[in-house]
């Protein structure tokens, strides 16, 4: 048995959503730019994922811009957000626990002149509103916080601080990094003072490659792309049909499923993570010891630690057994540093390289977390065993 649990880095494929792309890389091939038949075809697919775009954030389909993945998504928000309001500010605030999309981005524009002020998280990972209140000053022009952490599955408190900022300042921009959030949450941007929305689509069983950005009404970017003047200049290049077609059909299928798979999702977590603490020196990061707030979490991220073992030989001792885990951000998983998350949650230092991250998805099932259990029991003791003093 294969045991995929690392949906956080990225997803199957809906079988939905490859019949679909076949069909239209194979068939309705055509170039959306075009004033035949073809063309029309084509753009027909972008005008569709618009509008299922638009009826889930409960916007009108003109606030929906399609791009090459989260990445991208961050990139254009931020980048095109906070040069398109530098004659007013050059201020922007964001956490210290931002995936490296958005961090990364932040500096670059400190390079450009911008000052970021970051802000800190509590134990379990969350940003204090109070804390946004007395970081925003009158030249802050944008703000940039992520719906789900991607590592331990904190959820920001996004409705309170859009409306802080708002009452700040209407003009300050509102950016939300919802990757993690997409499809797992309902998330409505005009209600909860959201400009800007990024959204990935292998993280919602869509293919690679392709993104979403919510523009809200009103709102200046500049373009970080130029090209032919596609998606009215905002995002310019041939637009990836048989990727928008692919993703837009992924979320119509998760939101028309959403109420089943939330409550599937967050019975599978609840069983890994109180099957994990039975197995002794573990502990869950972004819940509370007594787990009272766990219903306050995403449904599809555990964060383990185990105390007495290296995170990367734990799993590759997992992955002999075909059991597939992360030990942080897919994106950053190449660099030495501990990861920015845990330590700004304040996790011991000795946890640091110990901890683990298990992501479910629609196709989990509880046989495989019941199997990954019995594997952790029969591993850790043989590990730590075996561990470097």
């Amino acid at each position: 048995m294969e045991i995929y649990l690392d949906n956080s880095a990225t997803t199957r494929v809906l079988p939905e959503v490859a019949v679909l792309m076949n069909k239209v890389m194979c068939e309705d091939y055509g170039n959306p730019s075009s004033m035949h038949h073809k063309g029309v075809e084509a753009e027909n697919y972008i005008k569709q994922a618009k509008d299922i775009f638009a009826k889930i954030l409960k916007c009108d389909s003109k606030n929906i811009f399609f791009t090459s993945g989260g990445t991208e998504s961050d990139n254009l928000a931020i980048i095109g957000g906070a040069k398109a309001m530098a004659r007013r500010g050059k201020h922007i605030i964001t956490t210290k626990i931002e995936h490296p999309a958005v961090q990364n981005t932040m500096k670059y524009l400190e390079n450009e002149g911008f000052e970021v002020t970051y802000l800190s998280v509590n134990k379990l990972g969350c940003a204090e509103p109070e804390d946004l209140k007395s970081a925003l000053r009158d030249d802050t022009v944008l703000v940039s916080v992520m719906h789900t952490n991607n590592e331990i599955g904190s959820l920001q408190p996004i409705e309170e601080i859009g409306k802080i900022i708002k009452e700040r300042n209407p003009e300050i921009l509102f950016h939300v990094d919802a990757v993690q959030g997409f499809g797992k949450a309902r998330i409505y941007p005009k209600k909860t003072g959201i400009d800007l929305l990024s959204v990935s689509s292998h993280k919602i069983h869509g293919p690679k490659g392709m993104g979403m950005l919510y523009v809200g009404d009103g709102v200046r970017l500049k373009p970080i792309t130029f090209g032919g003047g596609q998606q009215g200049g905002l995002r310019n290049g041939t637009e990836n049909v048989p990727g928008i077609a692919g993703m837009a059909c992924a979320a119509k299928i998760l939101y028309e499923n959403f109420d089943e798979s939330y409550e599937r999702l967050f019975t599978l977590k609840e069983k890994l993570i109180k099957g994990a603490l039975k197995l002794g020196d573990v502990s869950v990061n972004g819940v509370s010891d007594d787990l009272s707030d766990i219903r306050k979490t995403a449904p599809h991220i555990v964060s383990l630690s185990f105390s007495g073992t290296r995170a990367e030989v734990l799993l590759h001792a997992l992955e002999d057994k075909n059991i597939y885990v992360s030990a942080g951000s897919a994106c950053s998983t190449h660099k030495p540093e501990p990861s920015a998350t845990l330590k700004a949650i304040g996790l011991d230092k000795d946890l640091l390289d110990c901890t683990l991250r298990f992501s479910m998805s629609d196709f989990t099932t509880e046989e495989e977390v019941d199997e990954t259990l019995n594997a952790l029991e029969t591993i850790l003791p043989l590990l730590r065993r075996f561990v470097r003093k």
